[in-house]
């Protein structure tokens, strides 16, 4: 045998190549503020005290900071993702007793990478595995609306209690519309194709072991994927983000969707459902009318409808549920955002 076939391997490179990459990350987030303002008031000659510089200069920052604070989260959350599958989920989920079904499920919802698109053929391999419909929805519920890189993101920009809340509301909304559902007993209104063929058994599928080399590829695979994506609507949600900064006046947005108007948080439901965005996209916006005086559960009630009632979602949806299911479903979760806006203007 040859000394070269003896010599143990060498240190992976895709390891190696976090560190230089996290540092290089970290110098760039730090030259941010500067830059804005240099391109704001030197190259573009704006100033940053009016309307349009200040519009400008929150997008010149908000931009690439968002960006940046997207890739880090992505590329961790998909590291992390690499240790769940949607075998392993619907294994973990298939014969569980109902209400533990809906909080295991819930949970999963969270740490699994599905949003609504992904998530229907999951959905379908639930109901084929003979999950209990409450429980699927609470996985349902969960897995676009408890977004984990909106999480981060939400821990990055405001802090730790403004990203337990929004986990802790987002879990108990997802629960509970699964308890309902599961009460209801409306398995009938699922589309019947959904349920034809051969059932899928929870344990069909083992996942290899993989290195930390190969998660980390993971992890920059899903940079890839989900920055590439996203990207236009984190810049189209920023650019509207800057227009409410700059332009609309300070109070103006509290007046509307204050605590102390009783309609604010359906206004705000409403107003986020004809909406197309994912969590990346939103936040920019709900950091702008944080920044305006509206009040952080109206905020927050916008942000979970613009990612958990949106009409796309509902076109989606509508190819495995029946229109009364649907409804049902919708009502709930829309329901649900309603008291938690409620429930933090009133204590917050």
């Amino acid at each position: 045998m040859s000394s070269s076939a003896l010599r143990a391997p060498g240190p992976d490179r895709r390891i190696l190549a976090v560190p230089a990459v996290a540092a290089a990350w970290i110098a760039l987030y730090a030259t941010l503020p500067a830059a804005s303002r240099l391109l704001t008031t030197s190259v573009l000659g704006l100033d940053a005290e009016s309307r349009v510089g200040a519009a400008v200069a929150f997008f010149l920052y908000d931009v690439p900071k968002v960006l940046l604070l997207l890739v880090a989260v992505v590329f961790g959350v998909g590291v992390l993702r690499s240790f769940m599958t949607a075998e392993r989920a619907r294994a973990l989920l298939a014969g569980r007793h109902e209400a533990a079904g809906c909080v295991m499920a819930a949970g999963l919802g969270v740490a699994t990478p599905f949003c609504t698109c992904s998530a229907v053929p999951l959905f379908i391999g639930f109901v084929k595995s003979g999950v209990p419909l409450g429980v699927t929805f609470s996985f349902l519920v969960a897995a676009p609306m408890v977004n984990e890189v909106a999480l981060g993101m939400l821990a990055a920009l405001f802090g730790a209690k403004v990203a337990l809340l929004y986990l802790v509301t987002g879990l108990t909304i997802a629960v509970v519309t699964g308890l309902v559902i599961g009460r209801l007993g409306l398995e009938r209104y699922v589309e019947g194709w959904v349920r034809e063929g051969p059932s899928v058994a929870a344990n069909d599928a083992e996942t290899p072991s993989l290195t930390w080399g190969d998660r980390v590829a993971v992890g920059w695979a899903a940079v890839r994927e989900i920055v590439g994506k996203v990207w236009p609507y984190v810049i189209a949600g920023i650019a509207v983000g800057a227009v409410i900064h700059g332009f609309v006046p300070t109070g103006a947005m509290a007046r509307i969707l204050g605590a102390e108007r009783w309609w604010s948080v359906p206004v705000a439901v409403l107003l986020g459902v004809p909406m197309y965005s994912n969590a990346a996209g939103v936040i920019p916006v709900l950091q702008a009318l944080l920044e305006k005086g509206v009040p952080l559960g109206s905020a927050l009630a916008f942000m979970m409808a613009v990612i958990g009632l949106s009409l796309p979602e509902a076109m989606i949806l509508r190819r495995v549920l029946r229109p009364p299911l649907l409804a049902t479903f919708f009502g709930a979760v829309a329901a649900g955002i309603v008291v938690v806006g409620y429930l933090f203007n009133a204590v917050l």
